[in-house]
């Protein structure tokens, strides 16, 4: 049951990433810290460094972006991001390129 939830999750957020530009948003609001690990965050694309956090689950990843952490304000520098948008973005970065 778990799997299958955790399928269908990934994708809704995949099909829902579809409907905005998650690349774009990724390097308007996200790649200035996240491409070099600036003051902690992990760096984009590198699977390892998002395994120990995504094993924390989406809902909690989510919360600490809305949240902030560290040097990281709340929302991040995407404001006007969902919930939903905020899961494509996590995903984006957490996977290897």
């Amino acid at each position: 049951m778990k799997k299958a939830l955790v399928l269908v999750t990934t994708l809704v957020t995949a099909v829902y990433a579809h409907s905005f530009d998650v690349d774009a948003k990724y390097k308007q609001s996200c790649a200035a810290c996240h491409s070099s690990g600036v003051a902690g965050a992990p760096k984009a694309f590198d699977e390892a460094a998002w395994k120990p956090r995504l094993a924390t689950g989406m809902d909690a990843l989510v919360e600490t972006v809305v949240k902030g952490k560290g040097a990281m304000p709340p929302k991040g520098l995407c404001n006007d991001c969902t919930p939903d948008q905020y899961k494509a973005l996590i995903n984006h970065m957490a996977k290897a390129q």
